[in-house]
């Protein structure tokens, strides 16, 4: 058995298809069938039953897959020590990234540092902050939104300053209503915009709300004039000469959205860890 087999059996109980599971790890579905067919072969056991809909783990399928986690934890740990024993820059980089820093910023960082340590093998991950919340210890780095992660090493990387967009013009003197277009975000981000909305309620006051995906779809939504839209500096730069808008603050200040890097106490004695936190750290934002 080779890591990728056990690897395999994993992505296949992540995604629950091998239909899909083919699409992820760009190889034929006849490829996957074949591959789990040969370890099923292997160790003698029904892994998966087929269903109309997904895969379902057999009892003994259950026991594989946890040989597997461990099988590919130890094969991550053996090449850490060996990086960190060597001194030079490898091993296995674990990262899970917000979607919005994942977008603008990380891929001229990645891009910079595999071609600096191509020997490195990185581990990417991209959601929501709260998600990776839940799950931060089972990555080398954390690059989240909101409030820092107490149990860990937190550096701020930046503040972002939210702004309010719209097509049409924010009066100074009476009342605007207007939908709020919002995107999926975690919740520290709608607490921000719903508490600065309760203490200028005077001012502007959402008629209903609209709830997209993603940012862009938001941006595009906003661009068409379907309503206001909060958005923050980092993907809005653009925007500012061509339509409304206005900061948000409260008592003089800007309300931002902060965005951390968090680590584990001692995972920098990694090389392959500290370097990739030296360039992050030495990035700068906005």
């Amino acid at each position: 058995m080779k890591i990728d087999d056990y690897e395999l059996l994993l992505k296949l109980k992540e995604i629950g298809t091998i239909r899909g599971t083919a699409k992820a790890i760009l190889i034929s579905q006849p490829a996957v069938t074949q591959r789990l067919k040969y370890i099923e072969d292997y160790f003698g056991e029904a892994i998966f039953i087929r269903t109309s809909k997904s895969l379902v783990l057999t009892p003994a399928g259950e026991l594989i897959l946890d040989h597997a986690k461990k099988v590919i934890q130890e094969e991550k740990a053996i090449k850490n020590a060996l990086a960190q024993s060597s001194g030079e820059v490898q091993g296995s980089l674990s990262i899970a990234c917000s979607s919005l820093v994942s977008q603008r910023f990380l891929p001229s960082i990645l891009g910079d540092y595999t071609n600096e340590f191509p020997k490195v093998a990185i581990d990417l991950v991209t959601g929501i902050s709260e998600d990776i919340k839940r799950e931060h210890k089972n990555y080398h780095v954390c690059i989240i939104r909101g409030e820092k992660l107490k149990e860990t090493v937190s550096e701020l990387l930046f503040e972002d300053p939210l702004y309010m967009f719209d097509t049409e013009p924010f009066p100074t003197d009476e009342l605007k209503e207007r939908p709020l277009i919002s995107f999926k975000s975690d919740d520290s981000m709608h607490e921000l915009v719903d508490n600065w909305l309760y203490h200028h309620q005077k001012e502007i006051q959402p008629i209903k709300m609209l709830h997209v995906d993603q940012i862009e779809t938001c941006k595009q939504f906003m661009q068409q004039g379907l309503g206001m839209a909060v958005l923050p500096k980092s993907v809005s730069e653009g925007m500012m000469e061509d339509y409304p808008h206005i900061p948000l603050q409260l008592d003089g200040n800007s309300v931002t959205r902060d965005t951390w890097v968090c680590y584990q106490e001692g995972v920098r004695n990694l090389p392959q860890v500290d370097q990739f936190l030296s360039a992050v750290l030495d990035q700068k934002f906005l």
